[in-house]
């Protein structure tokens, strides 16, 4: 069996881990808390970030590097903010010839790096690097529901051969060779469902909605053809297909956290009070900088920027958006 290794041990990597394992694959799942990684194997349940699924005895769940250097495939599927760390600290494993994939959706807040750009940055040049993303909620694909991924490399056979391990009966996987626009739509559209979230709390209808999925698309593929990515990208299951599950489902943390936000309450209260990871809350003060390096537009993400970091009021921020001065639509 082939070995694959998945570092992080959330919702998303616990469920990548149970789908391969069912394939038949030999899996081990890394938690960097190794007391909750020890509870987690006595339990054969993550009771935190994917609670009442059971992980199969066969998955080795471990706080120990020491198992990743045999895997063909290592998935990353970690906070964003603290990729790096994690790579530090698991960097002897970047003595085995495994293909690197970031599952990873978010933006280096200090450096404005993609992830797969991360993860060269500490692995170093020459390392196979692939990213996937799409609109992937993790609960559902745990439940065995059908879930759509895009894998993309610079390295069309890396691509491939991760594409071939991921493929199942509930798991449809996809080339792209555009792996700045598949990172940047999975990264640059939670900032889109904190907007919808807000949308929802303030009690607004299924016309604002879609005006901040179709409005909200426009800005990211403005900064994403900015930044070198193919704007058709952005029109496919990284893009508009992320997009629209991160701002409808009840399981989207980004949606949740603008809700809570619409409510009133403040952000910093709000990140306090959970343990789930809010990507888009950090990733907004990647994007707002990137947005002015590349002097692309993007009023939403202004504003939701404005929300978080400077305390305006979420009533003000729409009012802001809808008397902005005329003009055509462009994308």
């Amino acid at each position: 069996m082939s070995k694959i290794a998945i570092v992080g041990d959330g919702g998303w990597g616990t469920a990548l881990a149970i789908e391969l394992f069912k394939k038949g694959f030999s899996v081990s799942l890394w938690g960097a808390f190794k007391e909750y990684v020890d509870e987690t194997a006595a339990a054969r349940e993550n009771v935190k970030f994917l609670k009442g699924v059971k992980i199969p005895r066969g998955i080795e769940i471990t706080a120990d590097y020491k198992p990743l250097l045999k895997a063909e495939i290592t998935i990353f599927a970690v906070p964003s903010q603290y990729l790096r760390s994690v790579l530090k600290r698991l960097e002897k494993i970047k003595d085995g010839n495994s293909i690197y994939v970031s599952a990873v959706k978010g933006i280096e807040n200090n450096t404005l790096m993609r992830m797969s750009e991360v993860m060269r940055d500490i692995l170093g040049e020459g390392k196979k690097i692939a990213a996937i993303s799409g609109p992937t909620i993790a609960v559902e694909l745990a439940r065995g529901l059908p879930t759509t991924i895009v894998v993309s490399s610079e390295d069309a056979e890396s691509a491939k051969k991760v594409q071939g391990v991921l493929a199942g009966e509930h798991l449809r996987a996809y080339t792209s060779e555009d792996i700045i626009g598949v990172e940047l739509g999975g990264s640059l559209k939670n900032i889109v469902a904190i907007a919808a979230g807000i949308s929802d709390a303030l009690g607004f209808g299924a016309n604002t909605k879609a005006a901040l999925l179709t409005r909200g698309l426009a800005e990211i593929t403005r900064l994403g053809a900015a930044m070198g990515a193919k704007r058709e990208t952005f029109a496919g299951l990284s893009g508009i297909g992320d997009l629209i599950t991160t701002c409808i489902s009840p399981y989207s943390r980004n949606r949740w956290f603008g809700e809570m936000l619409g409510k009133g309450k403040r952000a910093d209260a709000i990140l306090k009070e959970t343990e789930m990871a809010i990507e888009g809350a950090a990733t907004v003060k990647s994007a707002y900088e990137l947005s002015r390096r590349h002097n692309a537009e993007m009023p939403i993400t202004r504003e939701v920027y404005d929300v978080i970091y400077g305390s305006k009021k979420p009533e003000a921020a729409v009012r802001d958006l809808m008397k902005r001065s005329a003009k055509p639509e462009h994308y």
